[in-house]
């Protein structure tokens, strides 16, 4: 069989599934991490047959780890497989995406890992007319454990940070309802532009009592725009319809989502992937797998991270299932959180790149690419778009002659 010419991707984001420490790891604090090399050398007993069909295991930098014993490579690989690296100045999930859409971001956004300077508190104050606990940087289930009770006496948000670009505050719903909330994080929003223009202000809202606290599914991003125009916008200019499961809509503040759906868990993205799939009319199926992150990655949870990983890939037969010959998969992260390495953060990684599509070649080794935009260029070369600055295309590579 020949190439059939691609006329939709399907796009799957493993969200801080990193495979190994980047070069410039030192100026991260993240050298020596690795997450999926350390998740496999916890738990030997892993199994992921069908992502090592894909090549996974195959991967250069995950050698050691082969080396090791901790993984296996596999001899009959059904896919291309490669590493990516981050060449844009973050670890940051929303600037990892960016520049798997073709933005490269030069300069770090602000982060605070002493809290906010007081002219920001003060400002913020006085146009939400309300005071604030915290102003450091927090674990946000550990931060409500600790001040949800004060919170709900005094009625005072709590605002934390973290490593990353972001302004989180958390509220339990009968103190502060979500719309109050939400409000607030708007507010919150305009206030934090300029030099103190973060990423992303989170609205968290939880629910519970104290020593049973527990955050609810009504969070919500109020994200920034991406500095220049993605490969995503290019395409929906051209007409092409690009579905965003997940936080994929926030994570893009909506530029370039044609459609979207928020999900519940791992599970219920794979399920509205699905449904997109079976509705034939995206050009693009774009879709972020959070709980690796979120739930396992930064609250250090090995087991758990690798029983995740392992739900995915029994559900990666129905994905491959559906796909036409004019369709192509890819599978990659957008930076690490190694489960076993210190502190709770994200972490400076390589992410694996595997892509499947059954009139492409299999077997195909993509070997480290620069960049995570080599996936904006290939986009680019699939659907006629142009003016990236950064990436190759890695079509010619597995195209069949």
């Amino acid at each position: 069989m020949g190439f059939e010419k691609i006329n939709r991707v399907i796009m799957i984001v493993l969200d801080s599934f990193g495979i190994g420490a980047l070069p410039d790891a030192a100026k991260y604090g993240d050298v020596g991490s690795s997450t999926f090399g350390h998740i496999a050398m916890n738990c030997r007993g892993i199994r992921l047959p069908n992502m090592q069909k894909l090549g996974l295991c195959n991967i250069d930098v995950l050698d050691a780890v082969a080396e090791g014993g901790f993984i296996e490579k596999q001899d009959h690989v059904v896919g291309c497989f490669g590493a990516c690296n981050e060449a844009s100045a973050s670890k940051e999930t929303m600037v990892g995406h960016w520049e798997m859409m073709g933005v490269y971001v030069k300069e770090p956004f602000p982060t605070y890992p002493n809290g906010f300077p007081k002219e920001v508190i003060e400002e913020l104050e006085q146009k939400t007319g309300t005071k604030f606990l915290c102003n450091r940087p927090a674990s946000g289930t550990e931060i409500i454990k600790e001040l949800g009770k004060e919170h709900m006496q005094t009625g005072h948000p709590i605002l934390y940070t973290s490593a990353d670009s972001t302004m989180q505050i958390a509220a339990h719903e009968e103190i502060i309802t979500i719309e109050k909330l939400y409000e607030i994080c708007k507010t919150a929003r305009e206030v934090m532009r300029g030099k103190h223009e973060v990423c992303k202000i989170i609205a968290r809202p939880f629910v519970g009592e104290e020593g049973n606290f527990t955050r609810t599914t009504g969070r919500h991003d109020y994200a920034i725009d991406p500095i220049s125009e993605t490969a995503l916008e290019k395409m929906v200019k051209k007409g092409y319809s690009v579905s965003g499961v997940g936080k994929i809509r926030d994570i893009f503040n909506g530029k370039g989502i044609s459609e979207y759906v928020y999900t519940y868990d791992n599970m219920d993205g794979v399920d509205k992937t699905i449904d997109y799939m079976n509705q034939s009319k995206s050009s693009m199926v774009f879709t972020n797998l959070v709980e690796y992150d979120m739930l396992w990655g930064h609250r250090r949870d090995v087991l758990g991270y690798a029983k995740g990983l392992e739900a995915f890939d029994k559900r990666l037969p129905e994905i491959m299932a559906l796909l036409k010959d004019t369709d192509m998969l890819i599978i990659t992260a957008d930076h690490g959180c190694d489960p076993t390495f210190r502190g709770t953060d994200h972490t400076r990684e390589y992410v694996p790149l595997l892509v499947y599509g059954k009139s492409l070649k299999q077997n195909v080794n993509l070997g480290i690419r620069k960049t995570f935009a080599d996936t904006a260029a290939t986009l680019a070369e699939i659907y006629d778009l142009s003016g990236f600055e950064i990436g190759d295309s890695y079509l010619s590579q597995i195209k069949r002659s």
